[in-house]
């Protein structure tokens, strides 16, 4: 029986460092599809965004699942450091490691103990290994606990600076989408005298911005939790508003060349098939469409306005038609899953940008962009 329990807490422990190592140190995707850290996250998040779902004020509800990013993580590094100190006091116990206390040979319980202040290195004394076996584990369960605290004093950083780069791109969206951010506002604000070089310049920067978000959320998966600092912000929104941009500019916006929409829009549909990949939500269609033919010709005039027209007739209906649909299955599942809103094509009407506005104004300024 001992001897079953020593096995187990063995490869209890290669689990957790195992899994670990994926999400930590390895600087890719893991295909996996049984990981702790994905089981983890998996029934966590079910849990709190059931209870998001039952809070009908929309910056209450936005506030609440704010925290879960950053508290995930915190709970993740407590359920690996419990199971790592549970393993090592199983293996002492299930291989029958002498460890002696003030009153004698340790029970499980003081064996748990001495696992825990030898973890996290406290040193206490109180209750000490007698065998060269039980020695030799108490060094490496030490050397674990201070190999564990160096990386997550090492991958606490990375992950904010990852969170920091992200949303400073999504904060200049603001001035130049509006908040929410909208396809049709991004191109009326261009229009209104940019030069084409400005949008083929932002483009270009908004492909290198969908390659970071790949790449760094691929890597660090639960920065996808984390939310923006606005409520009418957020990466899933951006993103989805980079592909709208890129589908219109690809079916026919005069003024505009179509190469560098494409090459945008290429990376940012691979960031978002592969990121609905990770978070485990198979592509669905919205259940309304998006742009319906009544907010297509108002985006038609609006575009039009702002001396960018967009292409009319069959073959460019079809070819949007055909752009939407390589990507909005993917944005709408992760939308549902990560109750984050897809942004409108439109700009909704009588709003202000973030900028314009601050806590302690609640009424709408005018429009000066």
């Amino acid at each position: 029986m001992r001897t079953l329990v020593g096995v187990i807490g063995v490869a209890l422990l290669l689990v957790i460092l195992w899994d670990g190592f994926e999400t930590i140190v390895l600087p890719r995707r893991v295909r996996s599809r049984v990981r702790l850290t994905r089981l983890f996250y998996a029934y966590t998040w079910a849990v709190w965004s059931a209870i998001g779902r039952r809070i009908h004020s929309n910056d209450r509800r936005d506030n609440f699942l704010s925290y879960f990013g950053p508290l995930s993580l915190l709970m993740l590094l407590a359920v690996w450091a419990v199971g790592m100190t549970t393993s090592f006091a199983l293996i002492h116990w299930g291989f029958s490691s002498t460890l002696v206390g003030p009153e004698g040979q340790a029970s499980f319980g003081g064996e748990l103990y001495m696992s825990g202040s030898t973890f996290f290195t406290l040193g206490i004394g109180d209750i000490t290994p007698r065998t060269e076996g039980s020695r030799l584990l108490t060094v490496a369960e030490a050397g674990t606990g201070i190999a564990f605290l160096a990386l997550v004093i090492g991958y606490l950083p990375v992950i904010y600076q990852a969170f920091s780069r992200r949303e400073a791109s999504i904060s200049l969206l603001d001035a130049r989408a509006g908040s929410p951010p909208a396809a049709a506002e991004l191109l009326r604000r261009h229009g209104d005298g940019d030069s084409a070089e400005a949008m083929v310049q932002f483009l270009r920067d908004w492909e290198r911005w969908s390659a970071e978000l790949l790449e760094s959320h691929l890597s660090y998966a639960v920065l996808a939790y984390y939310r923006s600092q606005h409520d009418s912000q957020s990466w899933l929104a951006s993103l989805t508003m980079l592909l709208d941009v890129c589908a219109l500019v690809v079916a026919g916006v005069d003024g505009i060349p179509p190469r560098p929409a494409r090459l945008a829009f290429a990376m940012a549909r691979h960031a978002a098939v592969d990121l609905s990949q990770i978070l485990g939500t198979p592509p669905r269609p919205p259940a309304a469409d998006r742009l319906p033919p009544s907010d297509l010709a108002r985006l038609r005039a609006i575009l039009a306005g702002a001396g960018v027209p967009l292409r009319e007739g069959a073959a460019a209906e079809r070819k949007l038609a055909e752009m939407r649909a390589k990507y909005e299955p993917y944005v709408n599942a992760m939308s549902a899953h990560l109750l984050m809103p897809l942004p409108a094509w439109l700009p909704a009407p009588d709003t202000s940008d973030d900028w314009q506005t601050s806590v302690f104004e609640h009424v709408s300024t005018a429009r000066i962009m």
